[in-house]
């Protein structure tokens, strides 16, 4: 049994809907289809997902919404059009659009919810019955009835146990389900959507809930490769890697994945493959939570993330201040600020922060609030730092990847700001300046892939 999910591109057009088709009829054990909302048909087009927070916007400020009401429609009229559906669907479709508006209630927290888990309510509509004039045995399901129950967090759902039961009993059904991805539903009844990468995360969950054999989830590429292609030219596709070097990848830039979306997945030991829908035949790259052989290669991939900053703290004898550290985190506890890395010294420790958590105001107080409580001899702020994760499970049967790799950044001139090795081993962090980035990653992936 599969489930397979299909991403924003791949269900962008009726163009590529015939594709997702085809894909469907080649193997009758993909039963569970999870979709996204359409995404852009080319490089000028918008996502429906951004027209409908623009609709949210609209309705909020009371301003005209019907340009934006026929806007969002057209989208999936001209699919259902080209794909010889009945213009009734259309028509049902505009009907839920206006609902949105004339049942909005600015102070409930779940209408924005509401809003952004239309587009891919109506498209998991329109699929199922594109899937059914083709012929074949399929129904849409509302993630209520699949038993989809997460907890009450307005924009940051999370699956609760008791959905996985209430999944599996659809594990025997003959129907092909078609599911929207990014939602679910409260105890108390209120939709309620998941974070970003949301429908990566209902494909993650339904696999998990049926006990699937494998989770196929296909977009606009052929799979994971070894450095991201705006760096690389033709970068290696990576075949197969590991669900713990997936979440290192992730989290240091990769975008195929929201870091947390095979959370599910990977705790009920699902494979998870990765597959183009523009070239289904490609095998794609397939995640797994071991590999099969002993000796796995020693790099899989390089990844890089910007948008970090750097505090270092200097303070004589630091080493000999008890709970130094502890009244440094504490500070950070306060404002609300998680950090990244935190590279220490004899008398030196370094924060590494995203940027994007920090306000111009709010970078002055956590300043303020380390001068006066830790009274450091030096304090510094550095900003535009970019992250370089070098990963693999068979780092840890290799001697000299850290030396080859310094090696590699030195012979480009990067300047290392932190250099940070997991204790499994399974990756090197780099702290870098951020004009640097491209350079870095273009070294380290030739010293390791070519």
């Amino acid at each position: 049994m599969k489930v397979i999910k299909f991403g924003g591109s791949s269900v962008a057009s009726a163009e590529q809907l015939k594709k997702v088709l085809a894909i469907v009829k080649d193997d009758p054990k993909r039963r569970f289809v999870v979709v996204s909302a359409p995404g852009k048909r080319h490089d000028e087009d918008k996502k429906v997902t951004d027209l409908l927070i623009a609709y949210y916007e609209k309705v909020s400020s009371n301003q005209d919404t019907t340009p934006l009401i026929e806007e969002i429609a057209a989208r999936y009229g001209s699919n259902a059009q080209e794909l010889g559906l009945d213009a009734s669907v259309c028509e049902a479709f505009t009907a839920e659009l206006k609902a949105l508006q004339e049942n909005f209630n600015e102070e409930n927290p779940y209408d924005l919810d509401s809003f952004l888990a239309t587009g891919e309510n109506l498209n998991a509509q329109l699929i199922a019955a594109y899937f059914q004039n083709e012929g074949l045995k399929a129904r849409y399901i509302n993630p209520k009835e699949l038993g989809i129950i997460v907890s009450d967090e307005p924009h940051n759902a999370r699956i609760l146990e008791e959905s996985y039961d209430k999944i599996y009993q659809w594990r025997e059904t003959e129907e092909i389900l078609v599911i929207p991805g990014f939602f679910g539903y409260t105890k108390n009844d209120e939709l309620c959507t998941f974070s970003r990468g949301g429908s990566d995360i209902t494909g993650s969950i339904v696999a998990a809930g049926v006990k699937a054999d494998i989770y196929e989830n296909f977009t606009d590429v052929d799979g994971i490769f070894a450095a991201t292609p705006k760096y690389v030219h033709e970068p290696a596709l990576i075949e197969q890697l590991t669900y713990r070097e997936m979440r290192e990848l992730s989290y240091a830039g990769f975008t195929v994945f929201h870091d947390e979306a095979l959370m599910p997945s990977f705790k009920a030991k699902i494979p998870v493959v990765i597959k183009n829908t523009n070239n289904p035949s490609c095998t794609g790259t397939l995640i797994k939570e071991a590999y099969d052989r002993e000796n796995p290669n020693r790099v899989v991939g390089v990844a890089s993330d910007s948008g970090f900053c750097s505090i270092t703290i200097n303070k004589y004898l630091l080493n000999r201040e008890v709970g130094f550290v502890r009244r440094v985190l504490q500070i950070l506890e306060e404002l609300n600020i998680s950090f990244e890395h935190m590279p220490s010294g004899i008398d030196t420790i370094s924060l590494i922060l995203r940027e994007s958590q920090l306000t111009p105001e709010l970078e002055q107080t956590l300043l303020n609030e380390i001068n006066e409580r830790i009274c450091p001899d030096d304090l510094e702020i550095e900003h535009d730092i970019s992250v370089i994760a070098l990963v693999g499970e068979g780092m840890k049967f290799h001697t000299g990847i850290t030396a080859e790799s310094s090696a590699a950044l030195a012979r480009k001139n990067i300047n290392l700001r932190m250099i940070s090795q997991g204790a499994d081993e399974r990756s090197i962090i780099f702290a870098i300046q951020g004009e640097q980035e491209r350079l870095a990653v273009r070294s380290l992936y030739y010293t390791f892939f070519d």
